[in-house]
């Protein structure tokens, strides 16, 4: 579904992907794991066709530089944290980005009932917790019914409860077909909601392995830690050793705060 092959990026002097190549196979679930400035967002947009890069990106079977406007109808973008209009209602929203994506008044009719928002179709952004906004921009993800999720740290910012909720709502996707393709620093949800992990350092990916491998326990080294350990400790504490361009996180890692919407009628 996803092929990425000798992917390179810089911005500036900093080389933020250095020959990357993966797939992802149709109806996988694949984490991308490393430090901050590891790539794992540069890439992710890279796939999204958002910025410009080096090397070839496919998705399903179809060019992403040549065919941007095709690849983007057949992907749905959950950021970090999405900015909406904060005087408009839920459903006001809804109807907006679905002109924008060219959706029908079907896709419109499901959106807020996909993701339990139905009750609050009349509510005003600025009224919804943070778990629902991240309900509300996984519903517009999903108007047109891609086959395929790009998900950029989509519960960095939920507490708990609406970790698990929006967690299991992506599990209950996975199960119905949809490829996955996120960025998590946190090793519960990697193993929850993975088929695979591919962990990233220095713009490349380092290992490929399965989430079963990924969760068993790993000979330590002599510090005593696993390296899944080590790996989770460098995250948690921003990266530092890990990679050498984390202190260029401000030019490395784009803001995390994305527009109100992804539509692929925009920049084709």
């Amino acid at each position: 579904m996803i092929q990425i092959q000798d992917l390179h990026k810089r911005f500036g002097r900093v080389r933020v992907l250095n020959g990357t190549t993966c797939h992802v196979e149709p109806g996988q679930s694949v984490a991308l794991w490393g430090p901050n400035g590891a790539g794992k967002t540069t890439l992710l947009r890279c796939v999204l066709g958002l910025i410009d890069f080096q090397g070839h990106i496919h998705i399903d079977g179809l060019d992403v530089r040549r065919h941007g406007k095709l690849v983007r109808r057949r992907v749905g973008y959950v950021p970090q944290e999405m900015t909406f209009y904060d005087d408009y209602r839920i459903i006001e929203v809804v109807r907006l980005i679905a002109r924008l994506r060219g959706a029908t008044r079907l896709d419109v009719a499901s959106c807020l009932p996909g993701v339990g928002l139905e009750q609050h179709r009349r509510k005003r952004v600025r009224e919804l917790s943070g778990g629902m906004k991240q309900r509300l921009a996984l519903g517009l993800a999903l108007l047109n019914d891609p086959p395929v999720l790009a998900l950029d740290e989509p519960t960095s910012n939920l507490d708990s409860g609406a970790r698990s909720e929006l967690l299991s709502r992506l599990i209950k996707l996975k199960s119905e077909g949809k490829t996955i393709l996120f960025i998590s620093h946190r090793p519960e949800e990697v193993i929850g909601l993975a088929d695979r992990v591919l962990t990233l350092e220095r713009g490349r990916v380092v290992a490929d392995q399965s989430a079963e491998l990924f969760a068993s326990p790993q000979v330590p080294d002599v510090s005593g830690q696993t390296p899944a350990k080590q790996t989770a400790l460098s995250t948690a504490s921003g990266g530092v050793g890990l990679d050498h361009v984390a202190k260029h996180r401000s030019v490395t890692d784009p803001p995390e705060k994305s527009p109100v919407f992804y539509a692929p009628e925009v920049n084709p």
